[in-house]
C-alpha cells in the first residue's frame, strides 16, 4: 500500500480542488438564478469534461476520508490501516456498483453494451456491500479486528453517500414522483429526469437523511458498548431508510415483485443488522471499543 506520508499530499491536494470547483458551481448557480437550469456538465479542460456528479462523488470521498482519519487518531486505531480500508472500500465500491447496475439492468445493457462506460450507472448497495467484503479480507488477512474498523468507517460511508445523493440530485438522476407541492423541483430538458414536471426531490431528502444519519451515528459511537453495534445500526437506520423513500421514487431501477430492487435489498440489509445486534448482545461485553471523541 502507498505509505502515508504520500496519500496525504495526495489527499489534501484532492481537497484543495475539490473545494475549488465547488465554488465554481456554486458561481454558476448564482449567476443562472435558477435551480432547474442546473446541468452535469460543469466545465472541459484539456478536452476533460468535469460532471457535477464526479465532483460530489470527490467531494464526499475527501469529506469521509478526513472524518475517518481524525476519528482514527482520536481513537487509537492505525491511520494508516483506516487509509488503505477506505482506499480499498473506495475502488472495489465503484466497481460493486456498476456490477450491481448492470445486473438489475441487463436487458437494456445488451441491447446498448456501451452503456456500461457511462459515468451514471450506479446502485449504492452494489458498493456497500462489496466495500466491506473488502474491508473484511483485508482485516482478516492483517489479523485486525474488523468490527472496530467498522464502527470507526461506518458514520463516513453515510456521510459520503449524502454528497453522492447531492451529485444524483445535480444530475437529475434518482428522481421522484410528479408532485403539485411546494417543494416540487422542475428538471431542465437535455437531462436524466423528466422536463418540465414538479418532482419530488427524493435525491435531496436521501442526501438529508444520510447526513442526519452519519451524525446519530457518530454520536451513537461515544456510547455504544460492543464492537460492531455501530455498524448494526448503520444496517438497520440505512435499511429502513431506504426501503422508505423508494416508495417516492419514480426513476427506472428494477423490480421484484411487488418491490423495487433497491427495497428488496433493504430487507436483507435491515435483518443482517438486527442479526448483528443480537450477535453482539449475545455475545457480552467481551468487546469493549474504545471511546472515540468525535
Amino acid at each position: 500500500m502507498t505509505s502515508s506520508l504520500g496519500m496525504g499530499y495526495l489527499y489534501h491536494r484532492q481537497v484543495h480542488l475539490s473545494i475549488g470547483m465547488w465554488y465554481d458551481v456554486m458561481d454558476e448557480w448564482e449567476q443562472k438564478g435558477n435551480i432547474s437550469n442546473m446541468h452535469n456538465d460543469l466545465f472541459s479542460i484539456w478536452g476533460l469534461t468535469v460532471h457535477s456528479y464526479g465532483l460530489m462523488i470527490a467531494l464526499g470521498v475527501a469529506a469521509a476520508l478526513a472524518v475517518g482519519m481524525l476519528r482514527a487518531r482520536r481513537s487509537g486505531l492505525n491511520s494508516e490501516t483506516v487509509l488503505d480500508i477506505a482506499l480499498l472500500g473506495v475502488v472495489l465500491g465503484f466497481i460493486g456498483a456498476k456490477i450491481l447496475y448492470v445486473i438489475i439492468e441487463l436487458p437494456t445493457i445488451l441491447r446498448n453494451p456501451v452503456e456500461i462506460l457511462s459515468g451514471n450507472g450506479f446502485v449504492v448497495y452494489g458498493g456497500i456491500i462489496s466495500g466491506v467484503l473488502a474491508a473484511i479480507v483485508y482485516c482478516r488477512r492483517k489479523k485486525c479486528e474488523f468490527k472496530r474498523y467498522l464502527d470507526l468507517l461506518i458514520p463516513s460511508v453515510a456521510l459520503a453517500q449524502g454528497f453522492g445523493r447531492i451529485g444524483c440530485f445535480l444530475a437529475g438522476c434518482c428522481y421522484g414522483c410528479p408532485t403539485t407541492s411546494w417543494w416540487g423541483v422542475t428538471f431542465p430538458a437535455g437531462g436524466i429526469a423528466p422536463a418540465g414536471i414538479p418532482l419530488i426531490p427524493t435525491q435531496l431528502i436521501s442526501a438529508g437523511g444520510d447526513f442526519l444519519l452519519a451524525a446519530v451515528l457518530i454520536l451513537f459511537s461515544r456510547h455504544a458498548k460492543r464492537s460492531g453495534d455501530v455498524g448494526a445500526a448503520y444496517l438497520v437506520l440505512y435499511g429502513i431508510g431506504r426501503f422508505l423513500i423508494e416508495f417516492l421514487r419514480n426513476d427506472e431501477r428494477g423490480s421484484v415483485s411487488l418491490l423495487s430492487t433497491s427495497q428488496f435489498i433493504s430487507l436483507f440489509i435491515l435483518v443482517g443488522g438486527v442479526v448483528l445486534f443480537w450477535s453482539n448482545f449475545h455475545r457480552g461485553r467481551k468487546e469493549v471499543p474504545s471511546k472515540s471523541s468525535l
